[in-house]
This record gives C-alpha cells, sequence and structure tokens, in this order.
C-alpha cells in the first residue's frame, strides 16, 4: 500500500469535509506543517475565515506544526483583534478617520506575538485560540476551551479559559517524547514504526533515540 502523500488536499477518497490543511491555504501569515488535516462539516476551503482578524499591518502569524488534528469550528483570533486595556478607553478612534485620525499618533496597538501551535496537537471542536499563545507538542485542547494563556507539551486542557486538566504522561516520559521528535523522522521511518507509535508501548519507542 502507498505511503498517503502530504501534497493531496483531500486524504480519504470520496471524503471532501477533510483536508490536509496546508494544500488549502493562501493566506502569506499563515504556515502548516505535512499531514496536519482539518475537519469542517460544511467546507474545508473555509478554514481561513477560522483566523480572526489576522491583517498584514500587524505582522504576526499563526503557524500549526506537522500531524496536528483540527476539528470545526475551531477559532484562531489573532492580533489585529486587541484594543488598548491602560487608555481611559478601549475604543478605537483612528480606525474610523476623519477628525480622529492621530488618535493614535506615537502609540501603538498591543501585539502579542505569533500563535504558534505545535506538533502533534489535538484541537477539539469549537476550540478558541487567542493571539500570542503557543500549545505545545502533544497538547490537546477539549471541545469549546478557550485558551489565553500558553499550554504545555502533552497537556489536556479544557474550560473557559482554559486550564490544565492532567498532563497525558509522566514528566520522564515527556521529556522523552520531545527529545525523539518522531514528526521530525522521515516518513518512512514513521510507516516503518506507525503501530508502535499508535500504541502505549513508549518505553519501547523511547528506546529509538
Amino acid at each position: 500500500m502507498p505511503i498517503p502523500n502530504p501534497a493531496t488536499t483531500y486524504p480519504i477518497h470520496d471524503l471532501q469535509t477533510l483536508c490536509y490543511l496546508k494544500n488549502i491555504i493562501h493566506h502569506p501569515q499563515i504556515e502548516i506543517g505535512d499531514f496536519t488535516y482539518y475537519h469542517d462539516f460544511d467546507d474545508v476551503a473555509h478554514f481561513e475565515k477560522n483566523v480572526k482578524y489576522l491583517f498584514e499591518h500587524s505582522g504576526d502569524k499563526l503557524i500549526i506544526g506537522k500531524f496536528c488534528m483540527i476539528a470545526s469550528n475551531v477559532t484562531f483570533i489573532m492580533n489585529g483583534a486587541n484594543h488598548l486595556t491602560e487608555a481611559a478607553t478601549a475604543y478605537p478612534f483612528a480606525i474610523f478617520g476623519g477628525a480622529w485620525a492621530g488618535a493614535m499618533d506615537d502609540k501603538a496597538y498591543p501585539i502579542k506575538g505569533d500563535l504558534t501551535i505545535g506538533n502533534d496537537v489535538w484541537i477539539g471542536y469549537g476550540a478558541t485560540i487567542m493571539a500570542g499563545v503557543t500549545i505545545g507538542d502533544g497538547a490537546i485542547i477539549a471541545t469549546n476551551a478557550t485558551v489565553t494563556r500558553d499550554v504545555p507539551p502533552y497537556a489536556i486542557v479544557g474550560g473557559n479559559p482554559a486550564r490544565m486538566i492532567r498532563k497525558r504522561f509522566t514528566d520522564n516520559i515527556i521529556q522523552g517524547l520531545l527529545q525523539l521528535k518522531w514528526w521530525d523522522w522521515s516518513i518512512e521511518t514513521i510507516t516503518q514504526h506507525v503501530h508502535l507509535l499508535t500504541s502505549n508501548r513508549i518505553d519501547e519507542l523511547l528506546l529509538m533515540k
């Protein structure tokens, strides 16, 4: 049987509600790794509409690693949504121009940095990820979670705001997996060990370091 090809838009035959995401992305500020997939009950081509307030002048990026799993209705809120929080008002006078055009002279709206998703991250249905957040490798984001702060590798988080439910593994195993970086193996090596990767024989897997 052939190895799945990351350049295939719809990797499951006759199913166009799931795609390898990098093949439908056109926005220069969105970067997607190989084999990361997105599912949408309506149209996967709408993914970029889920990335809100991503403006060129903000300069931020949405960066998603390899082998991630992104469910329908996941929303990414980028820095263009930010307003002033330390000023007397958060109202964005300057965007309306006219006599208000200079309201932001010598000022800047908050920029929290890129929104970065690691590798092998599962983001559940309806989750919302806020600007500047980094989600570590192997993390799981529960359905309808609102992620407002960084998520450690191999953590499971849920709720609004999202809080850690538990770690997936012990600290020693997590460190071993982060050193292993199986997602950076050649696709042939991944394929050779796919049964081990999908098992709970993690100690055996870590011997491959």
